[in-house]
């Protein structure tokens, strides 16, 4: 028997005998994919400017960064931060600044003071936040076509201590009567994006992580606590607000929440006008591996409503917890979009290793390139289907008739991953290619390794083996069913 017989067959044993089989259910719709994000504030502060950098997070080109050539995520949403504070002194007051707060997260505001609402007045100031709006511009010219406008606070001076960063106990920070001018700042900064930076948000967030009893007076970056009563009354303000200045196709997310149960709670206790005046909920997924996903969507399902996770971050560079929750978000939570919260950040947070406020960047993390197995490969417009198990994510594109799996092997060893084409109803040739990509979670290892030869369909299935926490994208073209 000749090498090439015996290894044939070593494939093929291997892959009879392999340790899981994933069958790949087209005819499952768990929504069409809008898209891939992060949000500027506050990396964008620092690095609005850089070009390269742009040209890493929102285009698919290979990018030239310290000598190396990293392959762009290929994000498609913005999510931009409209900012809280300003340095004026106005009838004797002014910002009081959190002790703990660092310079990079102080994120200036247009509306200076409440002396007018006039956008063109001297109470409003345009020219202010330049690095952030620059970074959006770019981040459109180089294909960002989604663009979110949210809030970490209100104005300062419209908050009960003046302190954007919260109240002394995390209790609600908004002044009763600032409620309507808060929805007023935002529809204003939504209209005045539309009419003189050429951006049109496509939702409005009033809120970030409004339950939430940690933003303190002495916190680290911006925030406001609200009641969910306070947010219902917001939502609708903000819903006449756009009205009036003639954006009412321009829509409304709530609430940001920081997990999926306090999610829950928020969308359950917002009164009924509210609910029908929000059009997408947007979730934040720092509950991780807790919480109910499940519930989340079935909100969604059963209001008709757009259902993003819009904020998503942590310190581990290896990429594991990453490609771990993300996952669980596609098997569970079906979102059709997902936004990474800090791009450039120090501590593991960043997919680019960074610190704002020297404004130096560093090291590419093996996470960045974990989340590029999902990014550069399921795209905007694709229907998100059942890969068959809980490691594992699939995507068809029904215009390119193209099948994406993403699958990961937490094994602490190595093993055959066999994917079952069975449910396709044509074009599932046998010998035809696979295209492979693969990345290595943990501190070192292979970043995005492409393969495109060595992979094949026997049959109705294919199989490739995978070292223990390996992460591994695959594209088959020619399906339908």
């Amino acid at each position: 028997m000749s090498l090439t017989t015996l290894l044939t067959t070593s494939l093929l044993v291997s892959a009879t005998l392999a340790d899981q089989t994933f069958t790949i259910n087209p005819s499952t719709n768990w929504g069409k994919w809008q898209g891939w994000g992060t949000s500027l504030a506050w990396w964008a502060k620092a690095f609005g400017t850089r070009t390269d950098l742009s040209q890493i997070f929102f285009s698919t080109n290979l990018i030239t960064y310290n000598g190396q050539s990293v392959p762009g995520l290929g994000l498609n949403i913005v999510r931009y931060n409209a900012g809280a504070c300003s340095t004026n002194t106005y009838g004797g007051t002014h910002m009081a600044v959190s002790p703990s707060i660092q310079p990079s997260r102080q994120i200036d505001g247009y509306w200076l003071d409440w002396g007018s609402t006039d956008p063109a007045s001297s109470s409003w100031n345009w020219n202010v936040d330049s690095n952030q709006r620059t970074a959006m511009l770019n981040a459109k010219a180089n294909g960002a076509n989604r663009f979110l406008l949210f809030s970490n606070s209100p104005m300062w001076w419209m908050c009960l201590n003046k302190n954007p960063s919260g109240s002394a106990d995390g209790s609600e920070n908004i002044q009763s009567w600032n409620l309507q001018d808060h929805a007023t700042y935002l529809a204003t900064v939504a209209k005045h994006a539309q009419t003189s930076w050429g951006i049109t948000f496509e939702s409005v967030e009033a809120f970030n992580e409004p339950s939430a009893n940690w933003w303190k007076a002495n916190g680290s970056q911006e925030g406001c606590n609200f009641k969910v009563a306070t947010q219902s009354a917001v939502i609708g303000y903000l819903r006449t607000a756009l009205n009036n200045q003639g954006l009412s196709g321009m829509q409304i997310a709530a609430s940001d929440e920081n997990s999926y149960d306090v999610a829950k709670a928020t969308w359950a206790g917002l009164t009924s006008t509210a609910k029908s005046q929000v059009n997408q909920i947007h979730v934040h997924g720092y509950q991780q591996g807790g919480g109910d996903r499940v519930g989340v969507y079935n909100y969604a399902q059963s209001g008709g409503k757009t259902l993003w996770n819009s904020e998503y971050g942590e310190n581990d560079a290896t990429g594991k917890s990453l490609v771990s929750n993300l996952i669980l978000d596609f098997r569970w939570l079906h979102p059709t979009a997902w936004v990474y919260w800090q791009v450039i950040d120090g501590g593991g947070w960043g997919l680019i290793d960074g610190n704002n406020d020297a404004v130096t960047v560093g090291a590419v993390s093996q996470k960045y390139y974990a989340l590029a197995q999902f990014t550069r490969h399921i795209r905007e417009g694709m229907t998100i289907i059942d890969g068959g198990g809980d490691s594992v994510v699939a995507a068809y594109d029904s215009s390119k008739k193209k099948l994406v799996i993403v699958a990961v092997n937490w094994s602490t060893t190595g093993q055959y991953f066999n994917f079952d084409l069975s449910r396709f109803t044509s074009g599932v040739t046998n010998g035809a290619t696979v295209l492979r990509w693969s990345t290595q979670l943990g501190t070192s290892g292979e970043r995005y390794g492409s393969y495109a030869s060595d992979t094949k369909i026997s049959g109705t299935k294919f199989w490739s083996w995978f070292g223990s926490n390996v992460i591994q994208t695959f594209e088959v073209s020619g399906l339908s069913f």
